[in-house]
């Protein structure tokens, strides 16, 4: 073992021997256990802690801090994430302080130190408690970790009682099963009465509640979704925009959970982002307070590759040799083991592991690629994913993302068992969403996702089953399509295979998908001018370099050669079902029907998606009116990740429609943010044109069901926006000088929001020395090693401190109360000039469409500052080019200033430090 202080039997003297370390922007602490306290430049800091143990929290982040190697110190963190698996805790000491209900604790580095120091006392002592919560495999599970050199497995040993040799813990044997059902039968046709949906949010609401006209209101419209269609491939359709404050999550929860009861269905509730996922399932205790009863009643869905495979991490488990990969994998187990769901992004996984131990690490455990051998796992009984699909079947209510819902239609047309009844909460997004999957992406990193998800694993040291390694026991005997698949395996040839980034790097690309991507390459370098060499670029994919239409031809035949076999294969496999319909089990059944359903879409992503833009190089036919195709080189922070040709819908609310609302019974799409409201005495039905365009209801004959709520808030008495007319916000310097004076004149609540992540960054180097000395504490996306969604929980939690970051910090925030009350905009959130949203622009009114996004993103931010009736807020624009017409989208009441930067901090601090 690795561990100095193994030599200590006794846990609580070995915690006497480690002193805390908290590092800040500026400098850092050291407190000893005694008490004795220590402050230190991080010059100093670096050479005192070599070659010492040290207790931490949170490793990445104060490795950054120091910028040097902290391998001896000792993350509370980790012994957090050992002692108590599947438990939320935020990432710094405050949070453990939480976790621990411990006393509360001020915001200076002493008092963090001591949080550490008394939060790993606890820890040790619950762990020797014979009424230990999480006992199961915890012995085991420590003694390999610490045979890999897990800093506290010598700590956590003794206090286990200790040492001796343990087996390896395979979390796998110690799941439950899930057990098969019957189908359900297909829900009732009950509609929803407008008082039995205000009776039903009553009840939710509970005798004491206060009782929002509005609130009552959305419940009764939104009830009307539940009214029976009229006419085939007309589903009812209801737009709902309710102001912030109305409270519409339980008001549509209200009739979605009536019907699923009175019809004996199931609503899926489905939004854009993963943090109001998770406010959804808290949001459900009013209904179901009984966690077994919640459990049995509502459902998360998420894609597959947020779940962790326990079959990936039996595999990994026997094969990880680095010492870093094998604590990781003791600490998922511990995990796995206690978790509700699985789910690995978003549910009750300490995301921060991630930053901690790789996110690459973390990726390999999930089912990435849909290399899912379903029945012939080992696992299949215990699968999580498995268990959440056939749990979402029996729900009354499944809360979803809208990617899911979209690919779920898409997958699986024409199935009797999907979901007619959906509520699609943060619509404004749907347009976005529907963007990203009804899309085709002929990439070089997609081709080579293909070309092992066929062939597996190409070089060594690599994981991966490929097709042969999923049929083989299926097709033992079936010799025609053993020889369709050894034809598609040779067939996969010419997709990119591993290593062809470098190659087209050195010139000397392999087979038929490479030698294109090459061409495309050149063309790309050889047409764009100014765009650097750190951001991603792209160009038009119309007048091909010389060369490029050969190898596009090439590279479909290639492919046609591909579809025939694959399509053939999936054939045979819904043949082998019925002709052994007598003779298979239900488990090789659906395993059949599975890999079959995987087939055949990876042949549309080929057939549907590939090969018609490929052919409009060969045949030089005019671009498809209703696409826009273009050629792109990725790149994340100036390194090149990807290259190919992409081709998405120009109206992608088209597909959303036909694929997802035409087959259901009724939809309803919310948000606080769906009109676009051009001016005070604007025709209701203009207002209404963009939403119904962006969601998908103007498609339709049968009009939609509109209704808009205004929010309760008394925005002329709670916020005051101001546009900054005298700075100039190209300059970094002036830049930074005003988001800190605002920052400070506010108290800290402060999120700074950016159209640039260099720019983002430049303030963040100018200001945080400032910022730790005013004791406000500043995280920056892109700059801490935290994820969106930690992050936004961090500056919701800690109610003094500032967040910078980008579009995702702007989506995903959530932050009722004290802790948001300034939100600052570097400038106009215009759309990025991309082909795509100039082909947009040309389609949906060009200056007209550019307002639109713009408006609505300036009105979605300013929604996140007042969230209660004693919310105060200010909003900053340091843009003092804003046009006015953006500003129609904010509340009618609101008071606007154009005024100089000193007069916006004055003016910020007096209306925020005023008595209401």
């Amino acid at each position: 073992m690795t561990s100095s202080l193994i030599e200590f039997p006794d846990p609580f003297e070995a915690l006497t021997k480690l002193p805390a370390l908290v590092v800040g922007p500026l400098g850092g602490v050291i407190m000893t256990s005694d008490g004795e306290v220590e402050v230190y430049e991080h010059s100093e800091l670096r050479k005192i802690i070599r070659g010492n143990n040290f207790l931490v929290c949170n490793l990445p982040v104060t490795s950054r801090r120091l910028n040097t190697d902290l391998s001896n110190c000792y993350d509370l963190l980790e012994l957090f994430a050992f002692v108590r698996p599947a438990t939320f805790c935020l990432p710094l000491p405050l949070g453990i302080s939480l976790a621990l209900e411990m006393p509360p604790m001020g915001d200076t580095h002493e008092e963090e130190a001591a949080v550490l120091l008394r939060g790993a006392i606890l820890l040790i002592e619950e762990v020797t408690k014979t009424e230990y919560a999480y006992p199961e495999g915890a012995k085991n599970i420590a003694f390999n970790m610490s045979q890999a050199g897990w800093r506290w497995g010598p700590i956590v040993l003794a206090a286990l009682g200790g040492a001796e040799k343990q087996d390896q813990y395979q979390v796998w044997n110690h799941l439950s099963e899930w057990e098969e059902k019957a189908p359900p039968p297909p829900p009732g046709q009950q509609s929803i009465s407008k008082k039995e949906a205000e009776d039903r949010l009553f009840a939710l609401l509970g005798d004491d509640a206060e009782k929002r006209e509005g609130q009552v209101q959305y419940a009764g419209f939104a009830a009307k979704v539940f009214d029976l269609p009229e006419e085939e491939n007309e589903p009812v359709l209801v737009l709902s925009e309710a102001g912030t404050g109305i409270g519409k999550t339980l008001g549509y929860i209200a009739p979605s959970s009536l019907w699923a009861e009175k019809n004996g269905g199931t609503v899926w509730l489905s939004t854009y982002t993963k943090n109001l996922q998770r406010q959804l399932d808290q949001e459900l205790d009013r209904l179901y307070p009984d966690p077994k009863i919640k459990n049995q009643k509502v459902v998360v869905r998420k894609g597959r590759e947020n779940y962790v495979c326990l079959l990936n991490l039996q595999e990994i488990s026997g094969m990880a040799a680095q010492p870093q990969g094998k604590i990781l994998l003791g600490l998922v187990s511990r995990w796995a083991r206690y978790s509700r769901d699985g789910d690995m992004i978003g549910g009750d996984f300490p995301a921060w592991l991630g930053e901690t131990f790789g996110a690459g690490r973390l990726s390999q455990l999930t089912d990435r690629r849909g290399e899912c051998v379903y029945s012939a796992c080992s696992h299949y009984k215990k699968c999580f994913i498995e268990k959440a699909q056939r749990k979402a079947k029996q729900a009354n209510l499944v809360i979803a993302n809208h990617a899911l819902v979209m690919v779920q239609s898409a997958t699986r047309q024409g199935e009797s068992d999907l979901p007619t009844r959906y509520v699609f909460d943060e619509g404004h997004h749907v347009f976005d969403a529907a963007d990203g999957v009804f899309s085709a992406h002929l990439t070089g990193q997609e081709g080579l996702e293909l070309r092992r998800w066929i062939r597996g694993a190409e070089i060594q040291n690599r994981r991966g089953k490929g097709l042969k390694g999923r049929l083989d026991d299926l097709l033992a005997d079936d010799e025609e399509a053993g020889q369709y698949l050894r034809r598609v395996y040779s067939a996969a040839a010419c997709l990119s295979a591993d290593g062809w980034h470098l190659r087209l790097l050195e010139g000397g690309p392999f087979g038929p998908m490479e030698k294109f991507l090459s061409f495309i390459r050149t063309q790309i370098f050889s047409r764009t001018y100014g765009q650097g060499d750190f951001h991603s670029i792209e160009t038009f994919a119309a007048n091909p370099v010389e060369g490029l239409t050969e190898a596009a031809g090439e590279l479909k035949k290639a492919l046609d050669e591909l579809i025939a076999p694959l399509k053939r294969l999936s054939a045979l496999l819904l043949k082998k079902l019925d002709a052994e319909a007598d003779e298979l089990d239900s488990a090789t059944r659906n395993r059949l029907e599975s890999i079959s359903r995987s087939i055949t879409r990876r042949c549309e992503i080929i057939s549907d998606g590939w090969c018609p833009m490929l052919a409009g190089f060969i045949d030089g036919l005019p671009a498809n009116e209703n696409y826009v195709d273009w050629f792109e080189l990725s790149r994340i922070q100036g390194r090149e990740t990807d290259v190919g040709m992409y081709r998405h819908w120009i109206d992608p609310s088209i597909p959303f429609a036909n694929v997802v609302l035409k087959p259901s019974h009724g939809a309803l799409i919310t948000s606080a943010t769906l009109r676009d409201r051009l001016s005070d005495n604007q025709n209701p039905d203009i207002e209404w044109n963009s939403a119904e365009i962006r969601t998908g209801a103007a498609h339709f004959i049968t009009p939609p069901a509109r209704h808009s709520l205004k929010s309760p808030f008394d925005y002329e008495k709670q916020s005051r926006v101001f546009i900054v007319n005298d700075l100039n916000n190209k300059s970094l310097d002036q830049l930074a000088a005003a988001y800190r004076e605002l920052f400070i004149a506010s108290g800290g609540g402060g999120l700074g929001l950016f159209t640039a992540i260099s720019r983002l960054k430049g303030v963040y180097s100018r200001i945080v020395k400032t910022m730790e000395e005013e004791h406000i504490p500043l995280f920056g996306q892109h700059i801490d090693p935290i994820n969106v969604g930690t992050l936004v929980d961090i500056f919701r939690t800690v109610e003094n401190s500032c967040l910078l970051g980008t579009d995702a910090v702007r989506d995903g925030v959530d932050v009722p109360g004290n802790s948001l009350r300034l939100c600052v905009f570097d400038k106009v959130p215009w759309p990025r000039p991309t082909i795509l949203h100039k082909a947009r622009r040309e389609h949906f009114g060009k200056q007209t469409y550019d307002d639109l996004l713009t408006r609505l993103r300036m009105k979605q931010a300013f929604g996140r500052l007042i969230r209660k009736k004693t919310d105060k807020g200010v909003f900053v624009m340091l843009d003092g080019a804003s046009p006015t017409r953006l500003l129609s989208g904010l509340p009618e009441s609101v008071i606007i200033e154009r005024i100089g930067l000193a007069e916006t901090i004055r003016k910020t601090k007096e209306f925020l430090t005023e008595a209401d």
